[in-house]
């Protein structure tokens, strides 16, 4: 049992080791996530310990990736696809939408589909065309799939384990840009974490910030930095985007009375929309401010030399905050 400190890429590897310790039905499939150990080295060395039975290397086809966890799930197997970049998830859509999201519902719970499908998404690392995707609210808005994000190696490590346990279909959308961005230490005791909470990063008063993914960091440093101007600011980590932890989200911003909501995900359609929905259907009338979003625009992501003016940093949520705070109505 380790007790390192490690980036979230190597959480990632350190749970799907932890789960096919644990559990023989577990099994890796994907583009060459074996013997490569995958385009990130998310699976490196899982081939040499556990087998090329266990971690298998498939062609270039998404939809045959997505097909076969379908039916390797409902014969009491448990795989954990890889689609290497959110950008190509698209032809896997037929078989989540249709068939994963549905089995339970349609079989009468005779069968259900313990899968989860693995994909890299977000901006932020120069890559091309197709690869910085943020379009997670496209299968948030499916019921029968849960949808989780991690922000953090601990938070990588409980989730997934708690993914790959899960009797749902699981899609665990892993933020590229923050694979190597930071070191904690990680027990590796198998715990897992819940797939239907938030996680409040931050306790405040003023105001609560409200964010998932790799924004989490730029979140927490507006944060730092608004309170050396006297803002108190809650941040929370949504984390499960579906289903998602309205209750948390609620308690916060009913006692700070301000929220802003933080996505790189375009604005138009985004989840920042449906929380913002949320809070105005039920707390309204504790709301000092209208809630807030700061997100990437309703275009496509730019080549890399204009994503980063794409992507919203951290001035942008310290400008949203200063403006929420001073609404006066």
């Amino acid at each position: 049992m380790s007790n390192d400190a490690i980036t979230l890429l190597e959480a990632v590897n350190l749970a799907m080791a932890r789960a096919m310790e644990d559990d023989p039905d577990v099994v890796l499939l994907g583009e060459d996530i074996g013997t490569n150990g995958g385009v990130f080295r998310a699976t490196a060395g899982l081939k040499d310990r556990f087998g090329e039975r266990r971690v298998i290397d498939t062609p270039l086809a998404e939809t045959m990736i997505a097909g076969l966890a379908v039916g390797m799930a409902t014969q009491g197997i448990r795989p954990v696809a890889e689609i290497q970049f959110m950008g190509f998830i698209f032809p896997a859509f037929e078989h989540l939408v249709a068939h994963a999201a549905r089995m339970r519902h349609r079989t009468r719970s005779r069968l259900s589909c313990p899968m989860v499908l693995r994909a890299p998404f977000g901006g932020g690392i120069h890559a091309p065309e197709h690869h910085s995707e943020s379009t997670e609210a496209l299968l948030a808005h499916i019921p029968g799939l849960r949808v989780v994000v991690p922000s953090s190696p601990a938070r990588a490590y409980g989730l997934l384990l708690a993914a790959i346990r899960s009797d749902d279909p699981v899609i665990f959308l892993e933020p590229k840009r923050i694979y190597r961005a930071s070191k904690t230490l990680i027990e590796d005791n198998g715990e897992a974490l819940p797939l239907d909470s938030c996680f409040t990063l931050r306790e405040g008063t003023d105001i609560t910030l409200i964010s998932w993914g790799a924004m989490v960091s730029e979140t927490l440093a507006a944060a730092d930095a608004l309170a050396e101007e006297g803002i108190s600011c809650e941040v929370i980590d949504v984390a499960c985007l579906n289903p998602m932890d309205h209750a948390t989200l609620l308690a916060s911003v009913s006692k700070t009375g301000r929220c802003v909501i933080v996505h790189e995900a375009p604005h138009h359609g985004g989840l920042g929309a449906e929380i913002a929905a949320t809070l105005s259907e039920q707390i309204l009338t504790r709301l000092q401010a209208p809630p807030r979003r700061v997100t990437g625009h309703d275009t496509v992501m730019p080549y890399y030399r204009n994503e980063m003016l794409y992507l919203p940093d951290t001035d942008d949520i310290i400008i949203a905050v200063r403006e929420t705070m001073e609404y006066a109505g």
